[in-house]
């Protein structure tokens, strides 16, 4: 084969990628909606505030020192602390799979969110807890990622000011 055709055929093969993951991206979001009663594009927002849509995605959380204290992995950010019940419910078997598989990432992440908001009720310190936890003094932490994702709605249903 010559070169530009193998560039260009590597080309369509890209593009051909992202139109296949795209989608499948969508599925994910609205069977997770579904299954835990969740609104779809609120957990796209929380994603894409989260992993900017990357289901490789690794972030360090780390505390005021600067030290690593945890991680968390994939589309929706699933913090490592909830791997061992995870892995007890036999839903992944390693961190990995929460890197590999963006549908099941995203379907742990509904179901996190919807144990929240069982919890704490439909409002923006509950839907803030998926990022920054329960702590009492983590309200304000809460509030900021609530409006992040808040934002990120808006701009994806074409509400945006």
């Amino acid at each position: 084969m010559q070169p530009a055709f193998k560039r260009a055929l590597f080309a369509l093969t890209v593009i051909g990628a992202i139109f296949v993951v795209l989608p499948a991206q969508a599925f994910c979001f609205n069977e997770a909606g579904v299954r835990y009663k969740v609104d779809p594009l609120l957990l796209r927002s929380m994603a894409t505030v989260e992993s900017n849509l990357n289901p490789r995605a690794v972030g360090m959380n780390r505390n005021k020192a600067g030290r690593v204290t945890s991680r968390d992995f994939g589309l929706m950010q699933i913090n490592e602390r909830q791997i061992p019940q995870l892995r007890t419910l036999g839903i992944i078997s390693s961190e990995q799979d929460l890197l590999t598989n963006a549908c099941l990432n995203v379907q742990i992440g509904a179901w996190i969110l919807a144990k929240h908001l069982q919890q704490c009720g439909v409002n923006w310190q509950c839907l803030g807890s998926y990022n920054a936890g329960f702590a009492e003094n983590n309200g304000a932490r809460r509030m900021i990622y609530a409006r992040k994702v808040y934002d990120m709605y808006l701009r994806l249903s074409g509400k945006a000011a």
